[in-house]
């Protein structure tokens, strides 16, 4: 009996998305994605599996700062906008793709970007250089207690190839 309740339960957690939480709220962690370790700033953090030839995994940072924290939405885009460059080089602002919509009665701001990634440093982050030939899929969902910040990052074969599962966590975003 406790030996098919077990493989009940590992069947159970390899077939569905596990739902996490920031900010009062929660959303599905799409099955093919890995949570990595905690890390300072960061509500959660996923790894998405890399496309075929592409250098290495796509990741997607979630953040939440807490009511009022972390600057506004406008900025935050302004930010990560920043955090890239044309393929050709200079800004990328022309190149960023915004959109506002409704999930489940929550406002939700997205970007989409491609060009040569800057990955930002400080004391709580490690600066890796410019990846040239990236994509950023971002969200910033407003929720009752807060701005909660979806950012993946990833080689542009892999962020094609993981966005159906983001889309399909922002679907799944709710309070």
């Amino acid at each position: 009996m406790k030996r098919s309740l077990l493989i009940f339960a590992l069947a159970a957690a390899t077939t569905f998305a596990l739902a996490d939480t920031a900010g009062g709220l929660k959303w599905n962690v799409p099955p093919a994605w890995k949570a990595q370790a905690q890390r300072p700033m960061r509500a959660a953090t996923y790894t998405a599996p890399k496309a075929a030839n592409d250098p290495e995994d796509g990741e997607c940072a979630v953040f939440y700062f807490g009511p009022g924290q972390g600057g506004g939405v406008d900025a935050n885009i302004k930010r990560w906008i920043g955090q890239f460059e044309a393929p050709a080089g200079g800004p990328a602002d022309k190149l960023a793709k915004t959109s506002k919509a409704t999930v489940n009665g929550l406002p939700v701001t997205r970007i989409d970007l491609t060009g040569t990634y800057k990955p930002a440093g400080g004391p709580m982050m490690q600066a890796s250089g410019s990846k040239p030939g990236y994509r950023l899929l971002g969200a910033i969902v407003e929720g009752p207690q807060g701005a909660v910040f979806f950012k993946l990052t990833a080689p542009v074969k892999t962020a094609a190839a993981q966005q159906a599962a983001f889309e399909a966590l922002l679907k799944s975003v709710s309070r």
